[in-house]
């Protein structure tokens, strides 16, 4: 869905400060500005990831009751196979309680596997799914997160990718299961960001390192829902990017506003070794949403959220799939 690409009335941090200075910056450019939106209406949704399990599912819940903060998303990333059933429908029910969509990681991952190039400088084959055995794993467990009622399952392979698109469209998994891109293997270019469209992306993870213009390149080309953490973890850079949530939802738009967190040591593959950690990062994460939100209330720019409940992404393109 496309909407007509203009400028809000939201102000630049600083504006009219800077502007009494005589440094006040260039006009914005309404070329610039994506033209799509959420289907249903809507320019932007939020995300709390790294929610790894139930008891932080719970953690995260409480907080966004009291701080106020509207979740669309919620999102794993140790993995489906680190928790059992009985976790998976308590999250399943949770969310669905709240009409939040929750997205669990697809299997083996490279660099959790016995190659030793994921260790090298290269980072060789990175998160990707390492033969077909790997593959097997991605699939056995999006079969099981769908069974048990998992609506988004979040995806580092390329052919995971287009093998799950091939499976919910043959209904060997619900057909409006909808499938994320992670961001350790987010593309970085016009080009790659609309091959993964195609080959079933329903949402995909930019790195947080992009600029605006590459925003603004990349919704020349595609309309699919993108992802962007406003902080991202110290692993995939540690970026904060709080005061500028309004233009990048201007570029980006129809974007995901992820609330990671940036100083904090990793917490996956999650055990209950690490739980006070993660139980406290997930309060933070919460937290660090409402600052966001806040300053996006304070210029003028928390409109055009896309309605809470809402999950799927609208018309995409997609490679034909030949039987």
């Amino acid at each position: 869905m496309t909407t007509d690409a203009s400028d809000t009335a939201a102000r630049r941090p600083g504006e009219q400060a800077l502007a009494a200075l005589g440094l006040g910056a260039p006009a914005l450019d309404p070329a610039d500005a994506s033209a799509h939106t959420f289907p249903g209406g809507g320019r932007w949704r939020t995300e709390v990831p790294s929610c790894e399990g139930p008891e932080a599912l719970a953690v995260i819940l409480k907080e966004a009751s009291l701080l106020e903060v509207p979740v669309h998303r919620i999102s794993q990333g140790s993995g489906i196979w680190m928790l059992s059933d009985a976790e998976i429908t308590e999250m399943v029910q949770a969310t669905g309680e709240r009409d939040i969509e929750l997205c669990l990681f697809t299997g083996p991952r490279g660099t959790w596997d016995i190659g030793g190039s994921t260790r090298s400088d290269s980072r060789g084959a990175g998160l990707r799914a390492r033969g077909h055995d790997a593959v097997a794993g991605c699939v056995e467990d999006a079969v099981r997160a769908t069974e048990l009622g998992v609506k988004c399952l979040l995806v580092a392979d390329e052919g995971v990718l287009w093998t799950l698109h091939r499976a919910r469209q043959s209904g060997i998994i619900p057909a409006d299961t909808t499938l994320k891109v992670s961001a350790l293997i987010g593309p970085v270019n016009p080009a790659a960001y609309a091959v993964y469209e195609r080959l079933g992306a329903d949402s995909l993870n930019v790195p947080s390192d992009l600029t605006l213009d590459h925003l603004t390149e990349i919704r020349r080309v595609s309309g699919a829902p993108m992802d962007m953490y406003i902080e991202a973890p110290d692993d995939l850079g540690g970026y904060i990017r709080m005061y500028e949530v309004a233009e990048l939802i201007r570029r980006g738009a129809p974007l995901y506003l992820k609330f990671g967190l940036s100083k904090a040591p990793g917490i996956y593959p999650y055990g209950h070794h690490m739980r006070d950690l993660t139980l406290s990062t997930a309060r933070e994460r919460v937290r660090r949403g409402r600052l966001a939100l806040d300053l996006l209330a304070r210029h003028g720019a928390d409109g055009d959220m896309a309605p809470l409940g809402s999950r799927l992404p609208g018309e995409l393109n997609r490679f034909d799939i030949r039987s």
